[in-house]
């Protein structure tokens, strides 16, 4: 069978960093193999750029596999492109037509200030996830598998959860680009297991309280979230935040102080 080639037009964002205007630059992707992977694609514009004396532009990525979330982009529109359940990374050019016109975006997001081009700073979601905390639970050797008896359905549930890689592609969806979809994951895979359960609901408070303070919107029941994961987490993970919130703050001081995100 004959290899497909293509040739491809892309509107990059170009934005040097956070301070400074950014707009969109075209390019020509020519005789791309349909078996390259986006971002081989992007790799062979990049040294094309590179070859003519040209600033090749910036996008993040590390594993390639799927399983880190830092290839994160918006492809015409689309958080990851327009396969679902599948990162920028696993995207593959086949996925396209000879022709297209493909713009590339970075995250859109206050939480999530541009760096240079496509590339977002994620450290938002790193303190949302140090402002959970640690759990109680026994530190030392491995425990018995079957110590504590977990009902399968619930381990699956926690394990689903536990699947987010943090991308942000939830937030880059959702109109209110809310972090509610990712915060729910992480709350949801602790709050679901036993060793979780000392500091459940005082995780939720604290972790909603560093989302807002960084500057993420709130759950308007879009779903856009759920329909752009590439792990599929699911929507329903909000609903059980939402309670874990409600019951911690029912309990909490009112001196409780607002934590402030880092810039």
């Amino acid at each position: 069978m004959t290899e497909r080639t293509m040739n491809i037009t892309l509107h990059v964002w170009r934005q040097d960093n956070p301070g400074k205007p950014g707009k969109f630059e075209r390019y020509e992707a020519t005789d791309i193999s349909e078996h390259s992977s986006f971002l081989e694609m992007l790799d062979l514009v990049n040294e094309g750029l590179i070859k003519d004396g040209k600033d090749p532009f910036s996008y993040d990525h590390d594993c390639r596999e799927g399983v880190c979330g830092m290839c994160g982009m918006v492809i015409n529109g689309i958080p990851h492109g327009p396969q679902a359940a599948t990162t920028t990374c696993q995207l593959h050019m086949r996925k396209f037509k000879n022709g297209d016109e493909l713009w590339l975006e970075p995250w859109r997001a206050a939480g999530f200030p541009v760096i240079k081009d496509l590339v977002v700073d994620r450290d938002a979601f790193d303190r949302i996830i140090q402002a959970g905390g640690y759990i109680t639970s026994r530190t030392g050797s491995a425990p018995d598998a079957n110590g504590i008896a977990i009902d399968k359905k619930t381990a699956d549930a926690a394990f689903d959860a536990a699947a987010c890689i943090g991308c942000g592609a939830c937030v880059a969806a959702c109109p209110n680009a809310s972090a509610m979809l990712f915060v729910s994951a992480k709350i949801t895979h602790l709050g679901l297991l036993p060793q979780g359960q000392p500091e459940r609901k005082d995780r939720a408070r604290k972790m909603v309280a560093q989302a807002d303070a960084e500057g993420f919107g709130g759950c308007t029941n879009h779903r856009e979230c759920e329909a752009a994961c590439p792990k599929e987490i699911k929507f329903a993970n909000i609903a059980r935040l939402n309670r874990d919130f409600i019951g911690a703050m029912i309990k909490a001081p009112d001196d409780v102080p607002k934590p402030q995100p880092v810039r």
